[in-house]
């Protein structure tokens, strides 16, 4: 994109005339964030036991003296040997954030159908300090639409993000939203996945204010660009000369 050099004054105008369309997201993200916390909640049934570090959970015990639960589902299926890039750069974020939560009465805990010795493998090369169990064994993964069966994967379609839909994986990535009512019962207020993480991305927040943007047009995919933080090379220098200049 051609961008104008122009006066002080002028980029003033026309700065001003993005912050009112600025105002208008903001009070309509609002308005969507309220209507998030208006959905109906559904009770759950199922007695969920996850494989912890301090041993066996049920979902109620993750809410951690908490009322409100928040889970990330993160691509690590048992035998992988790594967790997915993708959720990798979300999970980058969630160490600064959780201990924030836990002052508006919210836990964050992450889950991965990986088996609870592959999932503190990859926590402790990643250097990550939030809480991450196991579902390995339960229908958890299943029943909130982020795992899927090799006959579900072979009938080309899956249901995730409400719809019926190709995936090329067997984990995918989303989050779910819990609260404990007064006496213990556990409901589920909320779920979203692919792009409704997007917001989750620190990273990108930044880039949407950079010169250039997220600058992901040209690639094959939106995420092609992201690796493990452990994966970078060092970062170019845009503009140097090459190794003969």
């Amino acid at each position: 994109m051609q961008h104008k050099v122009v006066s002080q004054s002028e980029w003033l105008t026309a700065r001003k005339a993005l912050l009112a369309k600025e105002k208008e997201f903001s009070r309509a993200r609002d308005q969507l964030s309220a209507a998030r916390r208006a959905l109906p909640w559904v009770m759950v049934e199922k007695n969920y036991v996850f494989d912890s570090p301090a041993g066996k959970e049920t979902l109620a015990d993750l809410f951690g003296g908490k009322s409100q639960l928040i889970v990330y589902h993160f691509m690590l299926g048992p035998g992988w040997k790594q967790g997915c890039p993708s959720c990798s750069f979300l999970a980058d974020h969630f160490d600064g954030a959780a201990i924030h939560l836990a002052q508006r009465d919210v836990s964050l805990v992450v889950v991965s159908r990986a088996l609870l010795a592959e999932i503190e493998a990859y926590k402790k090369r990643m250097g990550w300090k939030f809480k991450w169990v196991s579902s390995f064994g339960n229908d958890f993964n299943h029943d909130f639409h982020v795992s899927f069966t090799p006959e579900e994967k072979a009938r080309g379609k899956v249901e995730y993000n409400y719809a019926m839909t190709e995936f090329p994986s067997e984990e995918a990535p989303g989050l779910s939203a819990f609260i404990k009512n007064e006496s213990g019962d556990v409901l589920h207020s909320y779920s979203s996945y692919a792009r409704g993480l997007d917001i989750l991305i620190g990273a990108y927040n930044f880039l949407d204010m950079a010169p250039k943007g997220r600058d992901e047009d040209a690639l094959p995919w939106s995420m092609a660009w992201v690796r493990r933080h452990d994966e970078y090379q060092p970062a170019p220098v845009m503009g140097a000369s090459g190794c003969c200049g």
